[in-house]
């Protein structure tokens, strides 16, 4: 029983963001990274499904990189993410791509309130409302 409930929850780690989740996956292995990646429209994501040591993205990132240009036969364009699930934004139709890049970037505008430093924890806390 309890090997059954260990696999079903490990499934489910690896069923996708909601925006990829309808999309099939195509499990692919770079360099000992194992991913599940899944292409809708003009991004491609990769949701790293083998336990491994991955503190940070870096190390990372290029073997999610190359999984997702190899199962969507595009370039990449920018991937962003975690040492577990990344996206990247594909450039099979460079200008798109580029239109998801820098119109999210200036398509909208916050208003943030700085509340200074997080009780000792050494960042700063700031609340952003977009307008």
């Amino acid at each position: 029983m309890f090997r059954l409930l260990a696999f079903l929850f490990l499934a489910a780690c690896s069923g996708g963001s909601t925006y990829f989740r309808d999309q099939p996956a195509t499990r692919i292995a770079v360099n000992g990274s194992i991913f599940d990646v899944r292409v809708r429209n003009q991004l491609a994501e990769a949701v790293r499904v083998n336990p491994q040591y991955a503190p940070r993205l870096g190390p990372i990132r290029d073997r999610a990189a190359l999984a997702m240009e190899q199962v969507s036969g595009c370039p990449l364009l920018d991937v962003l993410g975690d040492a577990a699930v990344t996206v990247g934004v594909l450039g099979c139709d460079r200008e798109l791509g580029e239109k998801l890049i820098f119109g999210a970037l200036l398509s909208r505008s916050y208003e943030c309130v700085n509340y200074g430093y997080s009780g000792g924890y050494g960042y700063q806390v700031f609340e952003c409302t977009p307008y």
